[in-house]
């Protein structure tokens, strides 16, 4: 008689544990593809596309991503999407490259900063199993307008603008959103609010990249002599 019931109770925890392995495969993948577009771009000194292009691009293929989210066209999607970012990042990992003498440690310094955030945030998650839920409303808000804030800084720099404090301050504050970001993501996933492996691949993609570049920008400013 308790049979049903025992299988009943265990069903939603099978299918998170598939949803959170998922993701994290898929994960693993986009960055290693991600990474290869970068260094292909890296390598050919390809142009930046440019903000225009990018956002377009970016919103483009994210939308074709939720569109076919339940079908294999939407693997296909979130490859061209993290592709596309990746081109994107090569020139921006250049520049730093360029710009200083440590430029190799610099980058090497926020790509593990990077991954050390992320493993002790979502391990945070994983191991105390605690709800951020809460955290939805305040990231839609804070990301919106920290981009929002900062398209308006890039927009004002085209004119000659001094706006390179501010600019300090949008990159600490998208390091906190992405931050808070992956707590919301992995958490959403092992509590049943995210069941789509493919959306949450790309939720915390773009929060490792926008925290990565945040950081590249930070550590840039604070390391110039």
């Amino acid at each position: 008689m308790n049979q049903p019931r025992m299988i009943s109770a265990t069903a939603p925890a099978i299918a998170t544990n598939r949803v959170l392995r998922n993701t994290y495969a898929l994960l693993s993948l986009t960055l290693l593809f991600s990474a290869l577009m970068a260094g292909l771009s890296m390598v050919f000194n390809w142009p930046h596309p440019g903000l225009i292009l990018t956002l377009v691009g970016y919103f483009g293929l994210l939308f074709l991503t939720s569109r076919f989210r339940n079908s294999g066209w939407g693997l296909l999607c979130v490859f061209a999407l993290t592709g596309f970012m990746g081109i994107t990042l090569g020139p921006i990992i250049n520049y730093y490259l360029a710009a200083t003498q440590n430029g190799s440690q610099l980058v090497a310094t926020a790509l593990g900063m990077t991954g050390g955030i992320f493993l002790v945030l979502s391990g945070y998650v994983l191991t105390t199993r605690r709800d951020f839920s809460f955290m939805g409303g305040m990231l839609m808000v804070g990301i919106l307008v920290a981009f929002l804030s900062g398209l308006g800084l890039v927009v004002a720099s085209m004119f000659g603008m001094e706006v390179s404090g501010a600019m300090l301050g949008i990159s600490a504050l998208f390091v906190l959103l992405m931050c808070g970001l992956i707590l919301y993501q992995t958490s959403a996933i092992i509590h049943g609010g995210e069941t789509n492996y493919i959306m949450a691949t790309v939720t915390l993609y773009v929060a490792l990249y926008n925290l990565f570049t945040s950081l590249l920008h930070l550590l840039h400013a604070f390391g110039d002599d």
